[in-house]
This record gives C-alpha cells, sequence and structure tokens, in this order.
C-alpha cells in the first residue's frame, strides 16, 4: 500500500532506497517543502539549519542530523568537550571526576592525551618533552575515512610538516585545524593484527538524552600484522583500520572485508580473557558512550525534529581499556561485501521504527517512548526520563523505609 509518507534523500545509497520503497514511502519534494522523513548529507543539514539560509520545519518533519552535531563529531570538537564536561564534574566536585595519585581521571579516562593544533603547539611540546619516548598520531579535524593521518616519534618531523620555511622560527602554523593525540602503542591484537570497533548509537534527544545502542557492531582489522617498530611508522596499513585505507591493500579480502562481529568478539575474549574480564569491557564502553553524549548534551541543539545515528570508533588496548578514537556523523552506508548489506538495510530500518512514532508518521509532539517491539536490535543505552523516574522512585521507596542512600555512580548510568 502506498503510504502518505514522502522521502527525501540527496545520498544514493541503496540501503535507504530499498527501506523507503518497502514501507510504500514515495519521494518528496524539497522545493515545496513536501516531506516528512530526510535522510541526508551532514552539508545539507548544515544549510537547512543556518540562520540565513534555513527552513521552519513543520511538526511532521524530521530529519537525520542535529543543526550542531560537530560538537560531536569533529574530533577537536569531541575532545574539547569531553575535557570541559570532566573540568566541569571537578569543579563541582562530582564523584565521577575523582582522580588517581597520578593525576588521572579514575571514572573519565577513555580519551588519550590530546592537544589541538596549532592553538595548543606549545603545551603538546611540554607534554612531549615529558615523555620524549611516546608516539603521537596526527589527524585533520575535519576529515574522514583516514585522510591525511600520519604518525610522528620526533618534534622535528612536526616542525617539518608545518612550518612556513621562509619563518623557521615561528610556532608551526597549519591551514586547517589538526588534532595530535598519544598512540595507543599496546593495541589488542587478533592473529597479530591490530582492529577497532565500529559501533552503531541512535540519539533521538539529547534534553533529555535518549540513546540506543546496536548490537551488530563490528571489528575492521587491518591487512597486516602489527609492528611497533619505528621503520614502520609510515605504513598506514598496520596502523589504520579503516575500510577506505585498507582496501587497496594487497592482503585486503573481498569477501568478508576484514571483519568480524563484535558477538564474535566476545566470543573470542570470552574463551581467552574469561567472563568477567568481556563483561566489563562491554560495561566500560557503554560508560564512555553516555558520557561522550553527556558530555555534549548542554551545548548541542536538541532539535524536536532531529535524530541522529552515530558511528563510534572504539579501540581496544592490551589492558582490555577500551579508547574513544572519533565519532561519525555519517557513518558509511556504502556495502563491502553482502552481510554488510543486509546488516546496514536492518540497522537503516530499526533507526527508522525507533524515530518514527507508533502512527508511523513523523510528529514532534510525540514523547520518543519506542515500544519495545520497534527497538529491533537496538537496545536502551541511556534514557534519561526513565532513569530519572526511577531515581525517584528508589529516593520515596528509601524515605518509606526511613533510610536514604545514595550510589553516584549507579545513578548516572545504571
Amino acid at each position: 500500500p502506498i503510504s502518505p509518507i514522502k522521502w527525501l534523500s540527496d545520498l544514493d545509497k541503496t540501503v535507504l532506497m530499498c527501506n523507503f520503497e518497502k514501507r510504500g514511502w514515495t519521494n518528496g519534494s524539497v522545493e515545496d517543502g513536501e516531506w516528512n522523513f530526510y535522510w541526508c548529507s551532514v552539508f545539507t543539514a548544515r544549510s537547512m539549519f543556518h540562520v540565513e539560509t534555513g527552513t521552519r520545519l513543520a511538526d511532521d518533519q524530521i530529519i537525520n542530523h542535529f543543526p550542531n552535531h560537530y560538537e560531536l563529531t569533529r574530533k577537536d570538537c569531541m575532545v574539547r568537550n569531553i575535557k570541559r564536561y570532566r573540568k566541569d564534574l571537578e569543579k563541582y566536585g562530582n564523584p565521577l571526576a575523582e582522580r588517581d595519585a597520578m593525576g588521572r581521571f579514575v571514572h573519565l579516562d577513555f580519551i588519550p592525551a590530546t592537544y589541538t593544533l596549532p592553538a595548543e603547539y606549545n603545551i603538546f611540546v611540554e607534554e612531549f618533552k615529558r615523555n620524549p619516548a611516546l608516539t603521537w598520531i596526527v589527524k585533520p579535524a575535519g576529515r574522514s575515512q583516514g585522510s591525511g593521518i600520519f604518525l610522528v616519534n620526533k618534534l622535528s618531523q612536526l616542525k617539518k610538516w608545518s612550518k612556513d620555511p621562509t619563518k623557521p622560527n615561528e610556532v608551526p602554523h597549519t591551514r586547517e585545524t589538526y588534532v595530535i593525540s598519544q598512540y595507543i602503542e599496546s593495541p589488542l591484537l587478533i592473529g597479530g593484527k591490530k582492529f577497532d570497533l565500529r559501533l552503531y548509537v541512535l540519539v533521538t534527544s539529547y534534553k533529555p538524552l535518549k540513546a540506543y545502542m546496536y548490537r551488530l557492531g563490528f571489528c575492521r582489522f587491518c591487512t597486516v600484522r602489527y609492528s611497533k617498530s619505528v621503520t614502520e611508522l609510515d605504513n598506514m596499513f598496520l596502523h589504520l583500520t579503516n575500510v577506505s585505507i585498507q582496501k587497496h591493500g594487497d592482503e585486503y579480502n573481498d569477501s568478508h572485508g576484514g571483519k568480524w562481529t563484535v558477538d564474535n568478539l566476545i566470543l573470542f575474549l570470552e574463551g581467552t580473557r574469561g567472563r568477567e574480564a568481556t563483561d566489563k569491557l562491554l560495561d566500560d564502553i557503554h560508560w564512555l558512550i553516555v558520557h561522550s553524549l553527556k558530555a555534549v548534551q548542554n551545548v548541542m541543539s536538541s532539535d524536536r525534529h532531529c535524530f541522529e545515528c552515530y558511528g563510534y570508533d572504539i579501540l581496544i588496548d592490551s589492558n582490555l581499556k577500551p579508547w574513544l578514537l572519533e565519532v561519525n556523523a555519517s557513518p558509511s552506508l556504502t556495502s563491502t561485501t553482502p552481510s554488510d548489506r543486509v546488516l546496514k538495510a536492518a540497522l537503516i530500518s530499526d533507526v527508522i521504527n525507533i524515530a518514527l512514532p507508533p502512527s508511523g508518521v513523523p510528529d514532534v509532539k510525540w514523547n520518543k517512548l519506542p515500544s519495545k517491539e520497534a527497538l529491533g536490535k537496538f537496545y536502551i543505552l541511556y534514557d534519561e526520563e526513565l532513569v530519572q523516574a526511577e531515581a525517584k522512585e528508589t529516593e520515596s521507596r528509601a524515605h518509606r523505609h526511613g533510610k536514604l542512600k545514595s550510589d553516584s555512580k549507579k545513578l548516572v548510568w545504571k
């Protein structure tokens, strides 16, 4: 049956079109504003929410990006917001901001030491001189798919890369903003190869925060065995897991695309590291994602017309500690393998089911509480409304029994 819903998309992706057609949706029009559901690129979203060129959205229109999603998805903004979040918690004496004897955050140490270039160049130099044996990874703040990334282990490499040869005494300057992060030199290896996790997180609201985690994340493997050798610093097939880089390597396998499901990873870790260590890792990953979202909650424009499916990139080190590398606003919908196509088509279908109210028609007045059936392969990662309701219930129950306990970590998370 033909549905009254009109879709728009500026991305020519099969997984999107198949989902829209299966639902009987018809193609809308940008010009006359005849549309209900818009899955667009970040550039289109930016112009839609632009102060001068932007359009006022109707109650039955929803779009797949928040107006200033870059607060989380630009590498420099993400780091700045997480640092500010930790500082604010510390200022108010929140136990979450507790530090250890070395000055490291006990509960919120989930991003490697990171500085912005050129702005924080001098601070970085001080840090580099304190630990001259470390390797650092340099990334353009606004690019994706592994573009423009390189590793350095000497200050001279950085100076040579960024300096204007005509002004040798100036602070290195770059045309675009870069971030430089401590390189995790002891990643967890499987079969001698480095990998990272791509996890999908759907946010339907920032105020209150409502986030969902997709069960079918995957690991992306490098095609070349990992080595700490200084001579291999330039070999990106060994250091970067991005499929856009790995697919050009001689060892790339078209049938599985260097990917493993998260379920396979869990089985492997339970077998090699035990159930307890694996459960702790999964808890730590959930914790990291929730607090990265809380870090941007107050700066994010929580427009009720918006939802967003993020691609979280997480690296696990040899101690089974997860590190947040970056968050993508437009995770790739291109399918590199048949199983990829199935996963991404199902992902989009579940995203749509959660973003739409039970009536199937977008409505910004809806309370954004999807039914269990609508969740599909997603599960609730964090729902602030439910957490607050639970906290109130716990408090009133405690008052009724004449005793009130507050466990800060549980109230924030569980």
